[in-house]
């Protein structure tokens, strides 16, 4: 959810249609691709078929490279937070570093431009990127929504209402800012 506080990122997908009419199959048709790269890696087959169906699925639109590895440093450095917060073991340095390399190595394969080359600097990207483009719209609140109430139809009806602030307590201050939730 952290990349739809970006007005330009979650205004195209807004603009889609698909996390309002068929949220479940957007979460599923993005899972599919992520789990082929990584369970198969991206020099397989699988993997190198799932990247090529990425890359013409976002050629359809006008993607600003800024905002690609921006979206491409979460899948590092989401992981590794969400981990220091809330996992029972702590990442080493050498698995933090394998998430760099190999998401770096997609990102590559994306053809995404001026990927930071160290840990530490595309880090920093993600950090400065964040504190420049973090802000309210009503495109971050539609699509925060959307997949907010996805999570919430994955259990029992009566669930939902007492499940919707628990996804809220997960979400930093600034992310409940870009949101206004």
């Amino acid at each position: 959810m952290r990349t739809y506080c970006v007005p330009s990122i979650s205004k195209l997908l807004d603009k889609t249609g698909e996390f309002n009419k068929r949220p479940q199959k957007r979460y599923d048709d993005t899972s599919i691709i992520v789990v082929e790269i990584s369970k198969w890696g991206y020099e397989s087959d699988r993997g190198q078929e799932a990247i090529q169906r990425m890359n013409a699925m976002h050629s359809r639109f006008k993607i600003d490279n800024a905002d690609f590895l921006y979206v491409l440093s979460t899948f590092i450095y989401e992981p590794i937070r969400w981990n220091a917060r809330f996992g029972w073991r702590l990442m080493c340095e050498e698995e933090k570093l394998a998430a760099f390399y190999f998401w770096r190595e997609v990102g590559l394969r994306m053809h995404i431009q001026n990927i930071p080359e160290t840990y530490d600097k595309f880090e920093r990207y993600n950090l400065d990127y964040e504190r420049e483009h973090f802000r309210y719209s009503d495109t971050n609140r539609r699509v925060g929504e959307s997949t907010r109430d996805l999570f919430l139809s994955w259990y029992p009806s009566w669930m939902r209402s007492p499940l919707k602030p628990v996804i809220y307590a997960l979400l930093d201050n600034t992310m409940l800012d870009a949101f206004r939730a």
